[in-house]
């Protein structure tokens, strides 16, 4: 039989063909093929096998995987491989005697004999400095909820928004509605909104009975929130729906910046931060959360994953006895790093600003401000580092589709 269509993919999204496939040899474990650009890949075939796209291998319906590898009568041993007259790969396994057949443009995009690290960010990270002419990205975002889910408008304010976020952990959208629970709608078109002990929605205004220092007109220092907890957000959103007061800036600093000058100017500092786990409490009246946690944190290959710091819900230090001392040494050396203008952004909320920043990056903090001078609320939120990233993910595919929606 001979195919006139590509195969679907074991996905949703759309892979545009950049280079055709041109030659294809094999042996029993492995597929060689050469592309018309000059490239050379190889896939094992048991790594084919998996991520084939048929009936037998994931659920048509929701495109997961079905199919247990050990349940197969033997190792996937390959019998044979060609280029059909569509364009696709097509492979013959043995000992189960079926012909699979993979999309070029997909089977290009997991190229793994030639791809780069798995793990490389969407965005490229960069770290940054503040000072007093520095301010965040700010972009236009009047109409954002006038816009159609999804729409080519809402891509072009959430792209660059998103791209901001992940590359350098913050974002300023301006023109936004002041109604107050606007923020929830305008959250839901990146993702879920994670709710907490102070609710799905929280506001952040002085409150005669206030149950965080946020909750007054003092100044913040500079801080991650909830570091109390297990995961804390990874990402929050700050909304101003008014702001009449005196004073009250906001202030952010890159908390990558920081940890990257104390790794350089004082490395035994850096070491010690990054392996003495601290207390985050928030005992507060109807709640206790309580986590331990080095106020640095690294990934498995060394690169900065997230920062501790909020003095204001720091426990008791529970260490090893000879580990005390030190740790706060290292901690008053990061004290006066976080002090140095050099790092901080300052700006004033207007209304309809919304600010989104990586809460385990950035830290944030404000200065003390007049209460009876005017109003001052924000409205806040928080949600995961996962929706950011599924979100931009989902922007480049809609891209891809209508790159190739373009072509036909």
């Amino acid at each position: 039989m001979t195919e006139t269509a590509l195969p679907l993919t074991p996905d949703y999204d759309a892979w545009p063909i950049d280079a055709d496939l041109d030659a294809v040899s094999f042996t029993p474990r492995l597929v060689t093929v050469r592309w018309s650009d000059g490239r050379v890949s190889r896939y094992h075939g048991v790594w084919l096998r998996e991520n084939a796209a048929d009936e037998t291998t994931v659920n048509s319906a929701t495109r997961e995987r079905i199919l247990d590898l050990s349940t197969l009568p033997a190792w996937p041993a390959i019998a044979g491989a060609e280029i059909d007259a569509a364009g696709a790969l097509c492979v013959a396994f043995a000992p189960e005697d079926r012909r699979l057949r993979f999309h070029p443009g997909w089977l290009r995009a997991h190229d793994y004999d030639n791809a780069a690290d798995p793990e490389t960010p969407l965005v490229p990270v960069t770290t940054w400095r503040g000072g007093p002419e520095e301010g965040p990205d700010t972009l236009d975002a009047t109409g954002l909820l006038d816009t159609a889910p999804d729409g080519e408008v809402e891509e072009a304010i959430l792209a660059p928004a998103l791209e901001s976020v992940l590359g350098k952990g913050l974002v300023r959208l301006r023109g936004l509605p002041t109604e107050p629970g606007s923020l929830e709608a305008i959250a839901r078109r990146i993702g879920p909104v994670r709710p907490t002990n102070f609710g799905q929605l929280f506001d952040v205004k002085a409150k005669p009975d206030p149950d965080s220092n946020a909750y007054t007109a003092i100044a913040l220092p500079p801080h991650v929130d909830l570091p109390t907890r297990e995961y804390h957000p990874g990402l929050q959103m700050l909304h101003c729906l008014e702001n009449g007061v005196a004073g009250g800036q906001a202030v952010m600093l890159d908390g990558f910046a920081v940890a990257e000058a104390l790794r350089d100017r004082h490395p035994e500092a850096w070491a010690t931060l990054t392996r003495v786990r601290w207390c985050y409490a928030n005992t507060a009246r109807t709640t206790d959360y309580v986590w331990l946690a080095p106020m640095i944190r690294l990934d498995a290959r060394g690169e900065l994953l997230e920062v501790r710091i909020a003095d204001f819900l720091r426990g008791p230090l529970q260490t090893a006895f000879e580990d005390v001392e030190p740790a706060y040494e290292a901690l008053m050396t990061l004290q006066r790093l976080l002090r140095d203008p050099a790092f901080a952004i300052r700006f004033t909320y207007r209304p309809g600003d919304l600010v989104i920043f990586d809460n385990r990056r950035l830290l944030h903090a404000r200065d003390a401000f007049e209460g009876a001078s005017g109003h001052r609320w924000l409205q806040g939120c928080y949600m995961e580092r996962d929706e950011i990233r599924s979100r931009y993910r989902m922007i480049r595919r809609a891209r891809r589709r209508r790159r190739l929606t373009a072509g036909t």
